[in-house]
């Protein structure tokens, strides 16, 4: 058991207290539209198997814990009201307390099924609680955390959270049975107390399961890990989440549910008002002199290239990129500049739908082609130095992936990539056109998304030394709502028939090497002495795809196509 700050500590109510502002609930712009028939998308409970499954998003505070001084790092506690006849709470929800309520918890029923390997039921009560947490304040400020005590067999899947010193009722909160459950990670730190003295130390954690992607299983649960030592966020937690057993993804959207989702969330893409490099189509890209190239067949300078039907027909599909196959633009210099200035016009989105968190959520990847991506501007404290060549490479693409809940299709966050990682955004923090349509920002020249107008600096924010990512308004735009191209549905199989195309899996671009010392160099001796440093900590800021970097693969070819977004 830890307390922090007990009854012999009374100096604590005058650095932390109760937070007493309420922070109003997230809602979309706009009511979600009747989604079109189909199975168990949208119809608020999903089965797992053995569980059947209710998401809540109404919540009742139960305790706020805040320091005075920065009341942006304080974290509020609440339980779900609301919960349907039959099922039960399997833990409480937390958040920033700065933050707009905007998370979800799962309840769970247990539902009869012939296929169950035990003859135990799913859900169980606990035997008794742990108590992990404690605090008091001057001001009615008192909130305990409890670990629930499971039975043999079965496991915890998250905390319960009082204001009583005494144990929480057994019936608050259910166990589940350990062979439905898969482990689980932290995410996201939402509260760090990194005290001095371990006694007052205390973090908490989102939680996430440890495997992730299309075809795993882990149902998060929207249930924090808390703790005083920070270490355990890299051990096996004493928490799990949900598995979905269910062999069908009844709860997927089906071809005519997915169109409708992309024409009521589809983003905008505004480019910057001075990019000279803008994205196309695939076809036109090809229509326009784009070539293949063999490596046996010898390098760009020795070898004519191979034209591209403009449905990409004979370029050699399958297998994994080898390195063997290469495009490239057109080898006439008017022409090349034609095709790397892209054409916005037949510009559009295609989009890859995939089940997420076991089935619960969908995610719908949009990508986007430019056939050229521009050189890169680099930010030295209050000056910029605009490369000649390192930066630029043929073929890019770039995507952002919107998760939607599968209960009822609300969207719920949104990755906007950039370069080589990228981050969630929370649907509450979005930038709203339209309805439900958001923005997204394609940065000048590079191409990565984000979420907001501005100068985005990949390398040290604190020192503001790196590549620049500047994001603007401007008239050219994809409205990805209308133009997009639904290419990829594994889970629906014979429902959407992959492009030829995304079945290249070799490199969109060739291999580039930079003579980047010279540039380099340049720079070096024109930043002022408070800003200088040697070239090698200056190389250690940018991101290395600026120096040099093979040829761009396709979107089949990344890591994100199966497995998770990479943050």
């Amino acid at each position: 058991m830890f307390e922090w700050w007990g009854e012999c500590c009374d100096c604590a109510s005058s650095i932390y207290e109760e937070f007493l502002e309420e922070q109003d609930p997230f809602s979309l712009p706009s009511p979600l539209p009747q989604w079109p028939k189909g199975q168990d998308f949208g119809t608020g409970k999903i089965c797992l198997g053995e569980l059947e499954v209710v998401q809540i998003t109404t919540f009742e505070k139960i305790w706020s814990c805040t320091p005075l001084l920065d009341k942006a790092n304080g974290v509020t506690f609440y339980k779900p009201v609301k919960v349907p006849d039959g099922y039960f709470t399997l833990g409480h929800y937390c958040q920033p307390t700065d933050r707009k309520s905007s998370g979800y918890l799962l309840v769970a029923k247990s539902i009869s099924t012939v296929d169950s390997s035990s003859n135990s039921p799913p859900l169980q009560k606990p035997l008794s609680y742990t108590l992990i947490f404690s605090s008091k304040s001057r001001k009615n400020g008192s909130g305990y955390i409890w670990l629930p005590d499971p039975p043999i067999g079965y496991k915890s899947t998250g905390f319960i959270v009082s204001n009583e010193p005494n144990e929480p009722d057994l019936e608050e909160v259910r166990c589940v049975r350990s062979d439905l459950m898969e482990s689980c990670e932290v995410d996201e730190i939402i509260f760090d107390r990194n005290s001095l003295f371990s006694k007052s130390r205390f973090y908490v954690w989102n939680t996430r399961p440890c495997e992730r992607g299309m075809l795993c299983k882990g149902v998060p649960i929207g249930t924090f890990f808390c703790s005083r030592d920070k270490s355990d966020e890299d051990n096996n937690l004493s928490i799990g989440c949900l598995k979905n057993i269910y062999s069908s993804y009844a709860a997927m959207p089906n071809v005519d549910q997915i169109h409708a989702l992309v024409q009521h969330y589809g983003p905008t893409i505004y480019f910057h008002p001075d990019e000279a490099y803008f994205p196309s189509s695939v076809s036109w890209f090809f229509k326009n002199g784009a070539l293949l190239y063999k490596e046996e067949d010898g390098d760009n300078n020795n070898n004519n290239g191979l034209v591209i039907d403009s449905n990409g027909s004979n370029l050699p599909c399958g297998g994994k990129n080898d390195g063997e196959f290469w495009l490239d633009l057109p080898k006439e210099d008017e022409k090349r500049d034609y095709v790397k200035r892209g054409n916005v016009e037949t510009a559009e989105v295609y989009v890859h739908v995939k089940p997420s968190s076991g089935g619960t959520f969908t995610d719908i990847s949009m990508w986007i082609f430019c056939p050229f991506n521009g050189p890169s501007t680099i930010k030295a404290g209050p000056l910029d130095y605009a490369f000649d060549k390192i930066g630029q490479h043929v073929g890019d693409w770039e995507h952002y992936t919107l998760r939607l809940s599968n209960f009822n299709g609300e969207l719920s966050r949104v990755y906007f990539s950039e370069h080589s990682g990228g981050e969630w955004v929370d649907a509450s923090e979005l930038e709203f056109i339209n309805g439900n349509k958001f923005i997204v920002y394609a940065s000048k020249s590079g191409h990565a998304s984000f979420p907001h107008e501005g100068c985005y600096i990949q390398g040290s924010e604190k020192l503001g030394i790196g590549a620049r990512n500047d994001c603007a308004k401007s008239e050219y735009t994809v409205d990805s709502s209308r133009k997009y191209c639904v290419v990829a549905a594994e889970y629906i199989g014979d429902g959407i028939t992959e492009p030829r195309w995304l079945q290249y899996m070799r490199e969109w671009g060739p291999t580039v090497v930079y003579k980047s010392g010279s540039e380099i160099d340049k720079i070096m001796k024109n930043l002022p002495f408070f800003v200088r440093f040697s070239l090698e900590n200056l190389v250690e800021l940018f991101p290395t795809e600026i120096y040099g970097e093979e040829g761009p693969t396709g979107p089949k070819e990344k890591d994100n196509w199966l497995g998770d977004e990479r943050c």
